[in-house]
Order: C-alpha cells, then sequence, then structure tokens
C-alpha cells in the first residue's frame, strides 16, 4: 500500500514555479518539465528545510551529500533523453529524487548507493511515493552487472575518470552522463554515446558535484 505524504497545495505552487524557472534557464524536455512538476521535491530533504525545497538549490542530506539543484537533475536528465521503459543505472541514489524524476518519466530504474542510510531512506521513500526503483547499497563503481545492459546510465557524482566496469555495461547506443573533473573543483557534464563498441564523447558546460567515493 503506498503511503499517503504530505504535498500541500502551496507547495504544488512552488512546483510550478520551479518549473517556469526552469524552462527560462533553457530546459526544453517538456517530459523532464512534467516530471518535476509532479515529484515532490520537499519530502526528498529534512522537514526543516522544506520551505526551500523548491529553490534551485542544492540542500544537504545525510552522510556529507547533497540533493542536486534542480537545474542540474534536469539538465542531466534532458540529456539522457529519456524514452518509457528504458532501462536506467544511476550510481549515486542519494536523496531517490533523481531516481523518482526518471521512473516518473517511465524509466526502469536501477540505483546504487554506498551510503547505508541514505540508501534506506531513499528505497522506503521511493517505496512509498509508488515508484517501483530498484535500490542496492553497494559500491556504484562496480555497476550492477546482472541486468546489464544499460540504455542509460547516469553518475552523479564528480569523478575524473569513468570506471571501466560501467562503460562495459552500457547497451549499444546508449547515453552515458557524468560530471568529469577533479573532486573540490568543477566538472565538465559529459555525454557519452555508445557508438559500434566505440564511445563518442562531448561536453556541456562545468557544475559541481560531490565525489564519487
Amino acid at each position: 500500500m503506498v503511503a499517503v505524504l504530505p504535498d500541500p497545495p502551496r507547495y504544488q505552487g512552488l512546483r510550478r514555479k520551479l518549473v517556469d524557472h526552469l524552462r527560462a534557464q533553457g530546459i526544453r524536455d517538456e517530459r523532464v518539465l512534467a516530471a518535476m512538476e509532479k515529484v515532490p521535491r520537499h519530502l526528498f530533504v529534512e522537514s526543516g528545510l522544506w520551505e526551500h525545497a523548491y529553490e534551485d538549490r542544492a540542500l544537504p542530506i545525510a552522510g556529507g551529500q547533497t540533493i542536486s539543484q534542480p537545474y542540474t537533475v534536469a539538465f542531466q536528465t534532458q540529456l539522457l533523453e529519456i524514452v518509457p521503459g528504458c532501462k536506467v543505472l544511476e550510481i549515486g541514489t542519494g536523496s531517490g529524487y533523481q531516481a523518482a524524476i526518471l521512473a516518473e518519466m517511465g524509466a526502469e530504474v536501477y540505483s546504487i548507493e554506498r551510503v547505508r542510510e541514505l540508501y534506506q531512506r531513499a528505497k522506503a521513500l521511493l517505496h512509498d511515493l509508488g515508484y517501483r526503483v530498484h535500490v542496492r547499497w553497494g559500491d556504484g563503481r562496480l555497476g550492477w552487472p546482472t541486468h546489464a545492459p544499460y540504455d542509460r546510465i547516469i553518475l552523479t557524482a564528480a569523478t575524473p575518470e569513468i570506471p571501466p566496469p560501467l562503460i562495459s555495461q552500457l547497451a549499444e547506443g546508449g547515453r552515458f552522463v557524468a560530471p568529469l573533473g577533479a573532486p573540490n573543483s568543477t566538472q565538465a557534464m559529459t555525454l557519452l554515446i555508445m557508438e559500434n563498441g566505440q564511445l563518442r564523447q562531448t561536453q556541456h558546460g562545468q557544475f559541481r558535484f560531490v565525489p564519487l567515493q
């Protein structure tokens, strides 16, 4: 049974304003925007931060991690070009918000989180919201080979280079979005597309993420 969770009309209005802001900032994928208007971001942060949940900024969560800025979530998701039914591997579940957006768009989501507290919280919340996301506690750098290959892979933490096991789990024609660069600096948002067994790489602006561990 799906739990009934608080989503006051005021917060629904704030989500609509956030979506208008994201559209003005250049997010063009209407399916991404529709998902972000529906998923209640405030539930993915501590209740003391609910009033800030629909500001376009990152917020702290447990384990010294953050829930990414909404624009960053929208930007990465737009680069993925999600289609209903595609299989997505997410490295770094964090709060579970990104996984909820992907699931709302009709993706089959497999997500890995190394911080046990975050894993437990995200798994429970996603279940209570009715999202059938497969969540696993473990080292995301190893991927989830049991369910490979994946049509899409998204990395939600900074790394100087893509861990080789993840590349091997990307399907032909698949898209891989990751912030590449040194920790404690800015990273280049990088799109990799698997074509004829080779990766074609393009960069799409600078962002800042917590390091992949």
